[in-house]
């Protein structure tokens, strides 16, 4: 086997504390990965790991090899680094994720013009709201709404998170249109079930949660719950960007906007550890420009 890759795997296996994670990280099996560390061991012609069935835990020789492996990586990788930065083309794979209905409606037409401008990348997007980590699952870089709070990672500030409440015309010349957040104890409230519980049809003055409306129709899906409202069923309260196009051409109004609550930062993260390569540079600029304080929003339809 490749020595290189077997010290890989096995820094993966000691850093994840598993064989199955490891394994995840580099597509292989678990299999695989015990193979790579008995290769290593016969080497050394010592035990780097023990193992029950429960647990693993280095040996003092597999603890300081493990170390020594991690500089030997260290050094390859800014070795690498040097020669990839000096090529003048970004190529490479690109792993980014970001949280769902900005990523459908927004990123995912930008990521296909980053890729047109730039035909030696690769990227891999994924869509979740949860918040990722970058290092351990091998992200490149994220899209992050909140405040961040890991100090590790740099934060290049996009275009602030705002909330928007709003329905169809239909909907409000059947139901009426709420002039504040008690009227919505009159009205269909469309919920999404991802939502934080601080963050469930919030507005500025409902701290105390008294006028919190009662939903019959819940989804974990933004897209489905536009739809909703489209169709004139209820209300939705949904991120301002996501709801622009059909704001704009009139299919959704804006309702209760003295009530919202102040937009969230959203930014675009990456460890600082992370090698400045052309790829990721590259893509960092492009997002900047497309999705920057000061740009305009592009002229797009959201995914239906």
């Amino acid at each position: 086997m490749d020595k290189l890759r077997s010290m890989e795997v096995f820094v993966a296996a000691v850093d994840t504390g598993s064989f199955t994670a490891a394994a995840h990280r580099f597509g292989i099996s678990a299999v695989m990965v015990g193979k790579h560390v008995r290769e290593l061991e016969q080497l050394l012609g010592a035990a780097l790991l023990t193992r029950t069935t429960r647990r693993q835990s280095l040996t003092e020789i597999g603890r300081q090899y493990a170390e020594q492996c991690r500089a030997i990586l260290a050094s390859i990788a800014s070795a690498e680094a040097v020669a990839e930065t000096m090529r003048a083309s970004p190529r490479g794979d690109l792993r980014v994720t970001s949280p769902i209905s900005f990523g459908m409606d927004w990123l995912s037409p930008a990521v296909a013009d980053y890729l047109r401008q730039y035909p030696e990348v690769s990227v891999e997007l994924n869509l979740n709201d949860r918040f990722a980590d970058l290092v351990e699952e091998g992200f490149d870089v994220a899209v992050r709404i909140g405040v961040l709070e890991d100090s590790t990672m740099v934060a290049r500030p996009l275009k602030p998170y705002a909330m928007c409440v709003c329905a169809s015309p239909a909907y409000l010349a059947e139901r009426g249109t709420p002039l504040t957040p008690e009227d919505l104890a009159q009205h269909e409230c469309l919920e999404f079930t991802g939502w934080l519980p601080q963050m469930r049809w919030r507005l500025k003055d409902q701290r105390d949660g008294r006028h919190v409306p009662r939903s019959r129709f819940r989804a974990n899906s933004s897209p489905a719950l536009r739809r909703a409202a489209l169709a004139g069923f209820g209300m939705i309260m949904q991120a301002e960007m996501t709801l622009l196009p059909d704001l704009a051409a009139g299919r959704l109004v804006r309702v209760l906007d003295d009530y919202l609550p102040p937009p969230r930062p959203m930014q675009l993260v990456y460890s600082r550890d992370r090698r400045a390569t052309p790829k990721l540079t590259s893509f960092v600029e492009f997002m900047l420009q497309r999705f920057g304080p000061e740009a305009p929003w592009p002229d797009l339809e959201p995914t239906a």
